[in-house]
């Protein structure tokens, strides 16, 4: 795993639980909102961190912290991640993976070998505006797959979605929910413009109300 950060301490990554933050290198989108630009490229070496290094702290914090979150960049592109969440949750952690929906066989593999414990998925906009938002040619089906895969999955869940102004309609605001099953949860968040990936969204404001 190539991870490009660490936040040792987190109340509200990982709902009702004292949580580590590990943040991957590498992501298949280009969301013109994304506020972690450093995290994009596959590999940084100036922000590196060795996986050795995070499952060293990890080490020292069992017993006092209860869960990890795996986030990104998008983390599902790494062929060592089921790996690592395993390594994790034999330390006695549980597993928290922020994802994009990208990559519905990867969700797949993980649920089945019951390596993950919460799943929080991206929600960018409507199927026939996804690639305006992720900001790369995206195929819808996958994401519906990954959202009829986390529904099914039987552990807590919730999709998200960053509202941007200007660049979501406002119709969007009833549609992205009608994307899901009833029954998931799902939250608008806002936007956080200071470190916007595209130049002309920083300093502008969204709300989430």
């Amino acid at each position: 795993m190539r991870f490009g950060g660490l936040q040792r301490f987190s109340l509200c990554d990982y709902p009702g639980k004292m949580a580590a933050v590990v943040f991957t290198q590498g992501c298949n989108f280009r969301c013109p909102f994304c506020h972690n630009g450093a995290l994009l490229p596959s590999r940084n070496p100036e922000q590196e961190i060795g996986e050795a290094d995070i499952l060293a702290f990890l080490h020292k914090r069992r017993g006092l912290l209860e869960g990890v979150v795996i986030t990104g960049g998008e983390p599902t592109l790494h062929p060592d991640l089921a790996d690592f969440c395993r390594t994790v949750r034999d330390m006695g952690f549980l597993v928290k993976l922020d994802t994009n929906g990208s990559r519905p066989r990867a969700l797949e593999y993980l649920l089945a070998d019951n390596l993950v414990d919460f799943i929080a998925m991206d929600v960018k906009a409507t199927p026939e505006r996804y690639h305006i938002l992720a900001g790369v040619p995206v195929e819808p089906a996958r994401i519906m797959s990954s959202i009829g895969i986390i529904s099914r999955a039987g552990i807590p869940a919730m999709f998200r979605t960053t509202w941007v102004d200007g660049l979501h309609r406002p119709e969007e605001r009833e549609l992205i929910p009608a994307m899901l099953p009833p029954s998931m949860q799902h939250v608008f968040q806002p936007f956080r413009p200071e470190n916007a990936l595209r130049p002309d969204l920083c300093g502008s404001f969204s709300t989430n109300s």
